[in-house]
This record gives C-alpha cells, sequence and structure tokens, in this order.
C-alpha cells in the first residue's frame, strides 16, 4: 500500500511540475505541457485506475497551492481527468465462458478487452470537449470568440513584423479561421500520442497486464461514418453550431487518419522493404502535414470498402516448411 501511494504521488508531483513548467516560458516548456498527463495515464495502466485518480488529485491540489485554484480546476478537467478515464479504458475488459470462444480451453480464461475504434471515438470525445471549452473561455458567442481572436493575433503580429497590425487584416481572418482546426486537431494528437507512451512504457516494464493491443486492426464503429456526414453538413452553418460542427468533422477526420495508418501497416505485410516503406510514409506525415488528408482518405475507404478484410482474406497463408 505505502509502494502505492508513492507511486500515484510521484505520478501526480511529475505531472504537476510538467504542466507547471510554462511559467518559465522557455519553448521547451510547450512540449512538457503536451506530455503533461503521461505519468497520470501510466500509473492508471500499469497500477490502476485509482492509483491515477490520486495522482490527478495530488497534481491538482499541488497546482492550486502553487499557481492558482482557477488554473487548477483547469488543469484538472482538461488534464487529470481525461488522463485517468482513458488509462481506464485501456485496462477495461470483461472475461468470456469457454462456450463464447470457438476451441477455447476452459482452464484458461479469455478476456475481451476494450476495442481500440471506441477508445479512439472516446479521444475524439475528449478532443472536441477540450477544444470547445477553451474556444467558450474566450466568450459566450460566436462573435465574441472571433473578436477575441482577432485581438489576440492583431497583436501577436503585430510584435512579430514590428508593425501595426488591424483585425482587419486578411492574415488575421485566416488564423481566426484555421485555428478551430489546429486546436481539435493538436488536442486529438496529443492525447492519442500520451496514450501510445502510456501504454509502451507499461508494456516494456513489465506493468502492462494485458497482452499489447493489434493496433494495425483498429477500426471505428460503422456509425461514426454517418457522424462524421452530419458534422460536414453542420460545419456550413454560421455561429458556434458552425463552429463546433468544424471541431467535430476534425477530430473525426483525424481519427480516420490513425485508422489510415492501422491499413497502411496491414496492406504493408508481405512487402521485403516493409519498414523502410513504413519509415518513408511516417516521416513524409511527420514533414508535410498535409499528407495526413491522404491517410485520412485510406481510413475512409476502408470504411466503406473494407480494404484490410479483402486484403486478409486474400493473403496467401506461408509455405509449409520442407522437411
Amino acid at each position: 500500500m505505502m509502494v502505492f501511494g508513492l507511486i500515484a504521488l510521484i505520478a501526480g508531483a511529475a505531472s504537476a511540475l510538467m504542466f507547471a513548467s510554462i511559467v518559465s516560458g522557455a519553448l521547451i516548456s510547450l512540449v512538457l505541457v503536451c506530455l503533461a498527463p503521461l505519468p497520470l495515464m501510466l500509473a492508471a495502466i500499469a497500477w490502476g485506475p485509482l492509483c491515477g485518480a490520486i495522482g490527478g488529485l495530488v497534481a491538482t491540489l499541488v497546482i492550486a497551492g502553487a499557481l492558482s485554484p482557477p488554473l487548477a480546476l483547469g488543469y484538472g478537467l482538461a488534464f487529470a481527468l481525461p488522463a485517468w478515464w482513458l488509462g481506464h479504458l485501456v485496462m477495461l475488459g470483461r472475461p468470456l465462458a469457454s462456450g463464447e470462444i470457438a476451441g477455447s480451453d476452459a482452464a484458461s480464461p479469455q478476456v475481451e478487452w476494450y476495442p481500440l475504434g471506441r477508445i479512439l471515438l472516446w479521444i475524439a470525445a475528449l478532443a472536441t470537449l477540450l477544444t470547445a471549452g477553451s474556444l467558450y473561455s474566450l466568450g459566450s458567442d460566436a462573435s465574441a470568440i472571433s473578436d477575441a481572436m482577432r485581438r489576440g493575433f492583431a497583436k501577436i503580429l503585430s510584435l512579430v513584423s514590428e508593425t501595426t497590425v488591424t483585425q482587419n487584416d486578411p492574415r488575421v481572418g485566416v488564423m481566426v479561421a484555421v485555428i478551430p482546426v489546429l486546436l481539435a486537431a493538436s488536442q486529438m494528437a496529443t492525447l492519442t500520442l500520451n496514450l501510445w507512451l502510456a501504454t509502451k512504457v507499461a508494456a516494456v516494464s513489465g506493468r502492462l497486464h494485458r497482452p499489447w493491443p493489434d493496433l494495425s486492426g483498429t477500426s471505428l464503429p460503422p456509425m461514426t461514418l454517418v457522424a462524421l456526414c452530419v458534422a460536414l453538413a453542420f460545419s456550413f452553418f454560421s455561429g458556434m453550431t458552425g463552429i463546433l460542427a468544424v471541431v467535430v468533422t476534425t477530430v473525426l477526420m483525424m481519427a480516420y487518419a490513425l485508422v489510415g495508418f492501422a491499413v497502411l501497416h496491414t496492406i504493408t505485410r508481405d512487402l521485403t522493404n516493409r519498414g523502410v516503406w513504413l519509415a518513408a510514409a511516417y516521416a513524409i506525415v511527420f514533414m508535410f502535414s498535409l499528407s495526413l488528408i491522404l491517410l485520412t482518405a485510406l481510413g475512409l475507404a476502408d470504411a466503406v470498402f473494407g480494404f484490410r478484410e479483402r486484403f486478409l482474406r486474400n493473403r496467401q497463408p506461408p509455405p509449409l516448411p520442407t522437411t
């Protein structure tokens, strides 16, 4: 029990320090803030959700005492709560009776783990809520949010260019238009990266009490495509309806881009230089973020036409060893 409490304390303190590093103004602090949920996710995955919850509470109290209670509340809602919940979902499973699995042995119980596609949808939902909360912190309606962003971006451009930039500058208008998309995409990417890193560290350290999930088999529920089409249609509306629809469209397209990575890993299994091709694909995505559109299209195409299912069905079995 003492070790359990010590782990929770260390995880909470580490997360709080990473979050509080933003007050230093150093560039590296942006990376540390993005990785602030990582210790809590690792604690929830490796030592259980209670450990992650206690660590999140410790971190929230530390930030409240060191910085301010409102900032601690924001940390708790935007960092600690998502980290605990996602860590809990990774380890969520239900035992299956021997009759539910063909050819299973009753002496070796099987566990059905929470589907990766649904975890991905939870990440999209959390990214939507966090993005919406960030936007609503600027104002209560679309015009107030737009005015706040215009004022802020006009000041930033004025400082960078050392000239007076008005709120009607076209560059300001472009930044106001794209910031909800960038914010939603960054939230989605940050949560996904933190969860993958936490699970990987737990697996390497021997604390992942479940099999490593088959990431190449990740697929979203069929109704996700319907939700994407509805959100895309509402994104042409004005006001907060249009803004929130753009956010939902962005996170769902990011989810399908991640599915596109899974499709890529599946259809390249038989390539001789598979590692080289995958490394090149990841490098291209890292250097040219617009290439995510191609992965999104690949994920959408797989959802409609079932590329992976056809590939695996038509895949030739490995040759039998000769004697």
